[in-house]
């Protein structure tokens, strides 16, 4: 058989003549046992009119795939009660097209295809006789008669015939296109009059509705009271006097699906006027979703005695002021625990994060400068946010941040996003604990006093741009990109020396009394996804970034906040949040002796001394299904390996090894294994990953590879967990992160 088609063949096998998955199969065998018979799936048996059905499926599929001549035939061996089914094909010689001929008894039709036919057919004089080409080409043509106004357009009008020469393995085709009976031409529609419909949440259209005529094609019905006529006309694309059109159909309900208000939008309806001038009539029906909602959200992480949970709650209203504005107000908490610290700590928080924040969303392009409505390939929109956020650690510090900002995003094309942000306002301060304080100054740990306890102002502009994020949920080979730019301070630093603002102590010019940031930041998320059939994927992610302080941001004395971290369940999974490099940095050895000062440093620093401003992030990871019925879920799993780091940018003068050279990178790059399964709910999907530490640069030379030198201590303790414990004032060293999350990691 053809390779081209001896694995697509076996997919004509009928499902219950096939190979049962082994995973698949013992799960149904384990809880069958216990009553549970809708798990996994149970064993395929032996039926002898399938096996004839698909031996006579497999036949076809060659002969529509131009082997006319083609034989199937079948056998089976039996042996220990477990049958072998072997399909044998003869293919016999590939039949070409030789003619190709149409007979199109409507004029305008005839025109329309000989025009578009280059454009768009499979079947050519020449070429491999293939009946799914056949199919192709009808399916095509029959959206360009929807296309130009040809509403009662069928594609049965249209017929292949074929008189094929066997000796000469030749097919001569001719394409037919009926007219309708009795008719002598296809009738071609324009659109009239439009009557949008919108019901209560509940699906029901009781009581008085708010009635308005909005123009001559426009009528307004909305039995909810909640909505504006403009939040629905502007995204129905077919307009009064146009053809009909099938894509803008198709356009006009996926738009109106997409703002996120309305539960149902089925295509609209269209009905013919009773005279002869070939108008539709069309209505939109649409039931809206509930205003408001609440959802609660969770992760949680665990370390050997360190681990951490971040729960959030995200209220919505849907309709802000009638016009699908979404309003969202966001809480999130996240707290970290720490029972294998020093005492200063012990048994206690050793960090919380809050935040809290608001946003309204308009589906559309606010500005003072006239914008088109940019909605064909997706609904804009114009985002106003305004956020909070404390951070706490205990023993140093405390950081305030507020961030306001106006954003806007659009696609380009269905492939290409992009997100605008020219306002972001940042103003931030922190407030040191005295002794961690007096601590830092007695190090000469000048840069991290600076940077954490320091009160700063910026304002910036941002931009991402994004393609095929369409292909995330699919399974198919595709490239997806993720490119972002964050510049702020150049407006204020203009500013400040036209007006001649006065110094900081630190030399940096201030606005409104406070010193504010300069700098660029640039970050990329490159993924290449793979299919190797079904739902079975490889992804290899590339997520570099570079923060750039410059300016009145000189010496890497920047926003705390805009620094890079990384460890976390979506990046280097084995590791912590905070809690690996920047590049070779090792506490032992940073801080030196355990000694009563050293360790309150150390454990008053903790989970802020490692960071970076600039990030290499690299990710391998294998999907595949396991179980379609595992307790309602599809079951999947993974295997996975992480490696990167983050790197401070300039020479530090109290540790050399934490600095990005060329000749630090793969000394200073962690790496990671693991496995993880994920629970697929259909709307959410629930993820569990165990990962290993494989390799850790915050050793030299062999000791790096921790995973394979001490394998032994993979889960209990010995030598090389007692001298780490002793060397870094009682933490334990845990080469197993475990993580659990809603959601993909990427």
């Amino acid at each position: 058989m053809d390779p081209e088609y001896a694995a697509a063949a076996l997919n004509y096998v009928d499902k219950e003549q096939q190979p049962n998955s082994v995973v698949n199969l013992q799960f149904y065998y384990w809880f069958s046992k216990n009553g549970k018979k809708d798990i996994g799936e149970p064993p395929a048996l032996l039926d002898s009119g399938l096996v004839e059905f698909s031996r006579v499926q497999i036949e076809r599929f060659l002969q529509n795939k131009g082997y006319l001549k083609a034989r199937v035939t079948d056998s089976i061996s039996i042996k220990k009660k477990k049958a072998e089914l072997i399909f044998t094909a003869v293919q016999g010689p590939m039949f070409r097209i030789r003619t190709l001929q149409d007979s199109i008894l409507d004029p305008k039709v005839r025109e329309l295809y000989r025009i578009n036919r280059p454009k768009f057919s499979h079947v050519q004089p020449g070429g491999r006789f293939d009946m799914d080409s056949l199919a192709y080409d009808r399916d095509e043509f029959y959206l360009i008669m929807k296309r130009n106004g040809y509403y009662d357009f069928y594609r049965q009008y249209i017929n292949f015939t074929y008189d094929s020469t066997f000796r000469s393995s030749v097919v001569d085709v001719n394409m037919t296109i009926d007219n309708p009976a009795g008719k002598s031409s296809h009738p071609i529609y324009t659109i009239n009059n439009t009557l949008i419909s919108i019901s209560k949440s509940n699906g029901r259209t009781t009581g008085k509705a708010d009635t308005l005529q909005v123009d001559s094609q426009f009528r307004f019905v909305d039995f909810s009271h909640k909505f504006k006529p403009h939040t629905v006309t502007d995204y129905v694309f077919q307009r009064k006097g146009e053809l009909y059109n099938i894509d803008k159909q198709t356009l006009t309900t996926s738009r109106l699906s997409e703002l996120n208000v309305f539960r149902n939008v089925p295509n609209p309806t269209y009905t013919k006027l009773a005279d002869s001038t070939k108008r539709l009539d069309t209505k939109i029906d649409i039931v809206p979703l509930k205003q408001m909602s609440d959802r609660v959200e969770g992760e949680f992480l665990f370390n050997g005695g360190r681990f951490g949970y971040n729960v959030g709650n995200t209220f919505t209203d849907r309709n802000v002021f009638k016009g699908a504005a979404i309003l969202q107000v966001k809480i999130n908490w996240s707290v970290l625990f720490d029972n294998n610290s020093t005492t200063n700590n012990q048994n206690s928080i050793q960090n919380q994060d809050l935040r809290i924040g608001g946003s309204l969303t308009y589906p559309r392009i606010i500005s003072p400068f006239d914008f088109p409505l940019l909605g064909k390939y997706g609904v804009p929109h114009t985002t106003f946010s305004t956020n909070y956020q404390l951070f706490y650690q205990k023993g140093l510090v405390s950081r305030e941040s507020f961030i306001n900002s106006i954003t806007y995003d659009f696609a380009e094309t269905g492939r290409k996003l992009h997100t605008v942000t020219p306002i972001d306002i940042e103003f931030s301060r922190g407030k040191i604990d005295p002794v961690a304080d007096t601590l830092l100054l007695k190090n000469n740990l000048y840069s991290y006093k600076y940077l954490i306890g320091r009160t700063i102002f910026s304002m910036g502009s941002q931009y991402t741009f994004q393609y095929n994020a369409i292909e995330l949920n699919s399974f198919s080979n595709f490239i997806y990109f993720r490119g972002s730019i964050d510049v702020g301070g150049n407006s204020l630093s203009v500013l400040s020396r036209l007006l001649h603002t006065h110094k900081d102590t630190s030399g940096a010019r201030t606005i409104f009394g406070y010193a504010f940031a300069q700098y660029a930041k640039t970050e990329v998320d490159l993924r290449v996804y793979r299919s190797f059939g079904g739902e079975r994927q490889f992804i290899f992610r590339f997520n570099p970034g570079i923060g750039i302080p410059y300016g009145n941001s000189k010496d890497s004395n920047w926003i705390f906040e805009k620094e890079f971290y990384t460890g976390g369940a979506n990046d280097m999974r084995a590791w912590l949040p905070r809690t690996l490099g920047p590049g070779k940095f090792n506490r032992a050895t940073f801080y030196g002796p355990p000694t009563p000062g050293n360790d309150s440093l150390r454990s008053r620093l903790k989970y802020l001394d490692q960071f970076g401003e600039i990030k290499i992030i690299t990710n391998l990871e294998y999907r595949y299904k396991l179980a379609d019925d595992f307790f309602g879920s599809k079951l999947k799993g993974a295997i996975f390996m992480d490696a990167g780091n983050v790197w401070r940018l300039h020479r530090q003068p109290n540790d050399p090894n934490v600095e990005f050279r060329l000749n630090n990178i793969l000394p200073a790059t962690a790496m990671d294994i693991g496995t993880g399964l994920r629970f697929d709910l259909a709307f959410f999907v629930f993820r569990l990953d165990a990962a290993f530490k494989f390799k850790d640069p915050q050793f030299n030379g062999s000791d790096q590879w921790v995973l394979i030198k001490h394998f032994d201590e993979l889960f209990h303790s010995g030598s090389f967990k007692n001298n780490y414990k002793l060397n870094n004032s009682q933490d334990t060293y845990n080469f197993m992160q475990l993580n659990f999350g809603i959601g993909m990691p990427f």
